[in-house]
């Protein structure tokens, strides 16, 4: 499935420094996926999932939500996203909401980004 749109869903924070890689993501995707609108929400002190999809309702059909989450554990990849896209579809019938399962930080791309990111950190001066 191609998704006409994306939402990266976030957990939030009230520090509002702790957005901007979020956001950073998100400018690169839209670089990357220049025709596909993306929007960012949080799932707390930041936009809602239901405002990003409410943004989106009129022109868009295929939402795909992606979880900009490290792991998958926890309540919130198991229990409290699942939830809140099956609250958000039901208030949108007319739209298809597509949960990428998982976390993102579990994807081989992710890993490796990581693992240099935290080697080029580690080398001494």
């Amino acid at each position: 499935m191609i998704a006409d749109a994306i939402v990266l869903l976030a957990h939030g924070s009230p520090d509002p420094d702790w957005l901007a890689p979020v956001e950073l993501t998100a400018a690169r995707l839209r670089l990357l996926s220049p025709d596909t609108p993306v929007h960012v929400a949080t799932l707390e002190h930041g936009p809602t999932l239901a405002a990003a999809i409410a943004r989106l309702a009129t022109d868009h059909r295929t939402i795909a939500v992606v979880p900009l989450f490290l792991s998958p554990g926890g309540k919130h990849i198991k229990r409290d996203v699942p939830a809140l896209i099956a609250a958000v579809q039901a208030a949108y019938p007319q739209l298809t909401l597509h949960l990428s399962p998982g976390a993102i930080g579990m994807d081989e791309p992710v890993l490796d980004a990581l693992a240099a990111a935290a080697l080029r950190r580690a080398q001494l001066p």
